[in-house]
């Protein structure tokens, strides 16, 4: 496997720094910590080949099959006796560090930072191991301003940050409209703005920006704010799914604990059953979770409609992380990244196969 060519200019180098962060701020409300909490084990339960897991993942919605999996108990139950030592992040590159760093073994991530942290490493120190979740992102605008999608021409759109995945879909959107944009500076047709999610409501009642191409429930928020939806970028994919979260695992981790991983998985997938069987219950559950790590649940205005459009899966949509990383490549943010064995989808597929469940495809990204 090799890695993605090195780099040729400072300005490309920049946004790749910026790539990784695929939800930077998606969690409204959220704060970075790593919390190192670790999750009650029942009394005499037979621990796996490791003592604990170390799992990590954002305070957001995109990342619920993890709030939910450890709020309801849902991942210690096919544990065991392993403890769960979780660390919660807002941000892409600092999820890769701590995995790299061996502060967490497990995580729940965006493509962007995926894809990064495989290509830098060479290939040697992630594989995604399954899919969470699908969809959760919206062009809102200002309904006083934008009428049709014709009328984003020659306005100001935020996206999260530069080279982000949903700032790499608004260029590529963009492109297909058949405008020109500047991807370093956001001039052109449309004003690309590039506004940290945790200020894109202030921006939008100051009146700075006209939209957002943004991730749940960040655009749910926007709404909130008198905001509507213009798009929602799933009506733009084959099935109307595409990769928003998936899980990774460090490659020494898998090798070492197969056992682990494979239950963490099985909790994963039980965890996916669970939210899609109970919704209601489900996205309370997550919200609880998110009151207790961010100290601020979301409002129902914003949670409710949030919710609705995520659709948590096991599929990792392989397919649609290649399109994604070809839409950055189109745009001039990134060199074409060898991806070949970024996918391990062995330990899932057995897991699934024991659920009664068919065979997930890699799209020909897998180790084998």
């Amino acid at each position: 496997m090799s890695a993605a060519r090195p780099l040729t200019t400072l300005r490309t180098i920049a946004v790749i720094a910026a790539l990784p962060v695929l939800l930077t701020a998606c969690g409204y409300g959220s704060k970075s910590t790593a919390d190192g909490q670790k999750t009650a084990v029942a009394a005499g339960a037979k621990k796996l080949s490791a003592d604990e897991v170390k799992i990590g993942y954002f305070p957001n919605l995109t990342h619920a099959t993890a709030l939910v999996g450890v709020q309801e108990g849902l991942f210690q139950k096919e544990l065991g006796g392993t403890t769960i030592k979780t660390s919660t992040f807002n941000a892409g590159p600092s999820e890769i560090e701590a995995l790299n760093a061996g502060s967490i073994d497990i995580g729940w991530i965006g493509p962007s930072p995926a894809i990064n942290g495989y290509t830098k490493s060479g290939g040697k120190n992630l594989r995604i191991i399954g899919g969470s979740a699908s969809g959760g992102v919206k062009l809102v605008i200002n309904p006083k301003k934008i009428k049709s999608l014709q009328d984003v021409k020659g306005k100001k759109i935020a996206t999260p940050q530069l080279g982000n995945t949903q700032d790499v879909a608004f260029l590529n959107w963009i492109a297909d409209q058949g405008w020109k944009v500047d991807a370093q500076s956001g001039k052109g047709d449309v004003s690309v703005v590039r506004t940290d999610n945790k200020i894109t409501p202030d921006a939008y009642k100051s009146g700075s920006i006209d939209g957002a191409w943004v991730p749940e429930p960040t655009a749910s928020k926007l709404v909130a704010e008198g905001a509507k939806v213009l798009l929602d970028e799933s009506s733009l994919w084959p099935d109307k799914k595409f990769v928003i979260t998936n899980i990774i695992v460090s490659q020494k981790f898998l090798k070492e604990h197969p056992d682990v991983v494979e239950a963490v998985l099985r909790g994963s997938v039980k965890t996916n059953g669970w939210i899609n069987a109970n919704p209601e219950k489900a996205k309370a559950s997550a919200n609880a979770a998110l009151d207790k790590l961010s100290g601020k649940a979301l409002p129902a205005d914003v949670i409710d409609p949030a919710w609705k459009s995520i659709t948590f899966l096991d599929d990792p949509l392989a397919s649609t992380l290649n399109t994604e990383a070809e839409h950055a490549v189109k745009a001039g943010l990134l060199e074409k990244p060898d991806l070949k064995g970024i996918y391990d989808l062995t330990p899932l597929n057995k897991v699934l196969k024991t659920e009664g469940k068919g065979e997930i495809g890699d799209a020909g990204l897998g180790t084998r």
